[in-house]
């Protein structure tokens, strides 16, 4: 039709999730649906992906038995199922192994990561960390490889995090102990400088 744009992805809130799906069917891209908005990201480089597992790995040993540390799975905004982000990582109730569903309550999570890809802007940094403090997770840890440092985020409010630490690869993140206790960052990768 003349003076209309033709937008390949619905923008019906109720179809988000479809289309999710069908674009991560297509692309094998991991798609997000962030305040009602569709997220799309690259397939992660083997970098992200050894960061993701060397993380998991450091964490898992530390955590009460009533824990587990899981990649890839969603957390939906309280009372909104279109509404969801999937951190590369999420330590939550060990139970939800055994769960038919894929989205797991935010209220669960004791602990959120997300490792920034070597393309990510601020705003959208910005946005995410944003969406997790209003969904109400308790700890945000985001590993940035492009600069070698983290920020651990806790005291979620509204749409922010009252309480946030930063640190360098090197420095131990301060994680409570039934997480585990201070994370070792050292020996954590950085991304190649690109050309530019």
């Amino acid at each position: 039709m003349a003076g209309q744009a033709h937008h390949p992805i619905p923008v019906r809130r109720g179809r988000l999730r479809e289309a999710a799906e069908s674009i991560e069917q297509a692309t094998g891209m991991r798609v997000e649906i962030i305040g009602g908005t569709l997220v799309m990201s690259p397939s992660p480089s083997g970098k992200h992906a050894g960061i993701v597992i060397y993380l998991r790995d450091a964490i898992r040993p530390g955590l009460d038995a009533a824990q587990e540390a899981f990649e890839n799975v969603s957390v939906p905004m309280p009372d909104d199922p279109d509404d969801y982000s999937t951190p590369d990582l999420t330590v939550g109730p060990r139970t939800f192994k055994d769960a038919d569903d894929w989205l797991l309550d935010a209220d669960a999570v004791e602990l959120a990561v997300e490792v920034i890809s070597p393309n990510e802007r601020l705003k959208g940094i910005n946005e995410k960390t944003a969406w997790y403090a209003a969904a109400g997770v308790a700890r945000l840890l985001q590993i940035d490889p492009r600069t070698g440092t983290w920020s651990l985020f806790t005291r979620p409010s509204k749409d922010e995090y009252k309480g946030v630490v930063h640190g360098k690869y090197g420095e131990p993140v301060p994680l409570p102990g039934d997480l585990g206790g201070d994370l070792d960052t050292t020996g954590l990768p950085q991304y190649a400088l690109r050309a530019g």
